[in-house]
């Protein structure tokens, strides 16, 4: 592991278990030579925890940590933890049509009912890593245009009168196929993770799912050790 994301990861777990507790980290001259590194490090590692959101820098006032972070499990991963102006997505094609029965199970519609499906890939700092096929009931969205596919799904959803409650996420690791290879600009059976997304409203419905290819991906997750499920689990 490289010095940078060590430090990125010691911090989250200090940050988690609260051991800052002025609301905001050492400066950047104590902490290289707590980590026993140079000020450049520091500061790339700093801009990491800057990107994904749990910490704000203020010049010449501090590192500030953001409070709901200490409240929450952390999850951040190759994709939230790059600045929105340097992913763009590009569409590659939308469609209408009727519900298959699987469809009809997954938003729980009828068979008279249609769904759009969408294709487009992420480009993260010109470079293509993800590919996505997602899929949204017409019923609840009768119009969708490439310009709302090649945005935020997540803006679209809510700017529709709609809240937005959580996911459900499964990774699979696979081996890219031809096709998908020649989207991603990668050789066929590059490593990949295939991540299926199920998004659900606050009044319960599923508003959308998507299955994602990505390349050089990774995840971090910093949750609370719940020791009652681990005892159930010995038991």
């Amino acid at each position: 592991m490289k010095k940078r994301e060590f430090i990125v990861q010691d911090l989250l777990s200090k940050i988690y278990q609260e051991e800052f507790s002025a609301g905001k980290l050492p400066n950047q001259r104590t902490l290289a030579q707590t980590y026993g590194v140079s000020r450049f490090t520091i500061q790339q590692a700093i801009k990491n925890l800057e990107e994904i959101g749990i910490v704000k820098v203020v010049q010449g006032s501090g590192i500030f940590i953001h409070e709901k972070w200490v409240k929450n499990p952390m999850i951040f991963n190759s994709l939230t933890r790059t600045p929105y102006d340097r992913i763009r997505s590009k569409m590659i094609s939308l469609n209408r049509a009727a519900a298959t029965l699987d469809e009809q199970q997954i938003f729980q519609i009828g068979p008279d009912e249609e769904v759009w499906t969408f294709e487009r890939v992420r480009i993260v700092n010109y470079k293509i890593e993800q590919l996505e096929t997602s899929k949204l009931p017409v019923s609840l969205f009768p119009e969708l245009t490439q310009e709302i596919v090649e945005h935020s799904i997540q803006r679209y959803v809510e700017s529709c009168g709609y809240r937005i409650s959580h996911y459900i996420t499964s990774y699979t690791p696979i081996t890219t196929s031809t096709a998908q290879s020649g989207i991603l600009l990668c050789k066929r059976g590059t490593p990949a993770m295939q991540i299926s997304n199920r998004a659900i409203l606050e009044d319960g419905r599923v508003y959308e799912f998507s299955n994602i290819v990505a390349i050089d991906y990774a995840v971090t997750y910093i949750r609370p050790f719940d020791r009652e499920i681990h005892r159930s689990r010995i038991d």
